[in-house]
């Protein structure tokens, strides 16, 4: 980053990745039970597997918010160099 503050779009990718880790962690936190025959976890561990998919929803909105915003920079930068 250079001195601009980081736009909405770099903060979704953030989010996003951080949601999908902990989703992650949840998804191998309820399959685990499964393979090592243990005790299963309770309902709300299979949704907090949902996090994952959460996550990377999120974190593609990021991406697209941010290709949009850098397109619009790079639009009015080449318009502004055609003006002058």
């Amino acid at each position: 980053m250079t001195g601009r503050s980081r736009d909405l779009g770099e903060n979704l990718v953030r989010v996003g990745g951080v949601v999908f880790v902990l989703g992650t962690l949840a998804t191998i936190a309820t399959v685990v039970p499964y393979l090592l025959d243990l005790p299963r976890l309770p309902s709300i561990a299979w949704g907090l597997s949902m996090m994952m998919p959460l996550g990377l929803l999120v974190a593609l909105v990021g991406l697209f918010a941010t290709a949009r915003a850098e397109s619009r920079r790079r639009r009015a930068a080449r318009e502004a160099a055609a003006a002058s």
